[in-house]
């Protein structure tokens, strides 16, 4: 199997994402595990995400334009999907959701205790 076979299958198989960009999400494993952060970005090949303020590293830039004077520079680094759980809005908790299809047609993500968190698919008009 050539690599865009192998990249396309992938893609066949990818199922949706339970968190979305601009999520508030809680770490529930690793170094950060019990903080709570802003989705800054999804990254829905590799399954993973990018947290704003956790799991930071250093990055040495040369002087540039943009950082005229060089130096050491924070960058978020991703984490896996399977170690954030979105924060349900109704009890400011992490809670594990499930997709449900509305009665109009639309796709809805579903916090444990019945909370609608977001609208995934809007519904089809006729």
């Amino acid at each position: 199997m050539s690599r865009w076979q192998a990249r396309l299958f992938n893609r066949i198989q990818q199922m949706a994402m339970h968190i979305k960009k601009d999520d508030m999400v809680q770490v529930i494993a690793g170094d950060h595990k019990g903080t709570t952060g802003k989705v800054l970005r999804v990254m829905q090949d590799e399954n993973k995400v990018i947290i704003q303020g956790i799991n930071l590293a250093k990055k040495h830039v040369k002087p540039s334009r943009k950082s005229p004077s060089g130096g050491r520079i924070n960058i978020e680094q991703p984490i896996h999907v399977s170690n954030v759980l979105p924060i349900n809005p109704k009890t400011s908790k992490a809670s594990r959701v499930h997709f449900e299809i509305g009665s109009n047609g639309g796709k809805l993500r579903v916090a444990e205790d019945g909370t609608k968190i977001s609208v995934i698919r809007h519904p089809k008009k006729k």
